[in-house]
């Protein structure tokens, strides 16, 4: 199975892409860029020089994903979802000449496993996503987001826990710090501030 690439997308030509990916109109994949198979690039997105993207991962309509992130598999990154890459952007020095790529040091939004980035999100590197956690549109991600952690707001923190199917957990009635998935029925405990599934 080959990718498909839209005739309006512009690849890199030393960019990887998995069998089965497709690239949409206008997105722009950059030089040493990886994708693995059978991932979605949508319209207008962006995937910065050196990016590594797993396999199945959807980067919705306008997503922008600045070197050098790596998405794990089954990754979602929702629409207009930003991920930066400088701590002290500016255009210029302090002597007001144009900064070029020497002149700052890039850091890495790092999204694990399963995990899910909503609309209009943005990502502040650097920063690790969990596996299987989900940030609610608009949210603004300045810290590290647990595995299975729900974060929402400005700046972002955790509301609740999801399971791997995204939908919120439940704590169990009289077992204190033992949560359920309403959908899957999938045990989780809780720990410290972290959540373990039960094998």
């Amino acid at each position: 199975m080959s990718s498909r690439i839209q005739p309006t997308a512009q690849v890199d030509e030393t960019a990887t892409i998995g069998d089965g990916t497709t690239v949409w109109d206008l997105a722009q994949i950059r030089e040493d860029a990886r994708l693995g198979s059978g991932c979605i690039v949508g319209r207008g997105a962006y995937v910065g020089p050196g990016v590594r993207i797993g396999d199945n991962v959807k980067l919705q309509n306008y997503a922008l994903v600045y070197e050098p992130a790596v998405l794990g598999d089954g990754v979602f990154v929702g629409p207009a979802a930003v991920f930066t890459n400088d701590h002290f952007p500016r255009s210029v020095d302090p002597e007001g000449r144009l900064k070029r790529g020497d002149d700052w040091e890039a850091v890495a939004v790092v999204v694990d496993e399963g995990a899910s980035v909503g609309a209009r999100s943005v990502c502040v590197a650097p920063v690790r996503i969990g596996r299987w956690a989900l940030v609610a549109a608009g949210a603004v991600v300045t810290r590290d987001v647990p595995d299975f952690a729900l974060v929402a707001g400005v700046p972002a923190r955790r509301i609740g826990w999801v399971g791997r199917a995204g939908v919120r957990l439940t704590e169990r009635e009289g077992e204190s710090g033992v949560w359920e998935c309403p959908e899957t029925g999938a045990l989780f405990e809780e720990k410290n501030g972290e959540l373990v599934e039960h094998a």
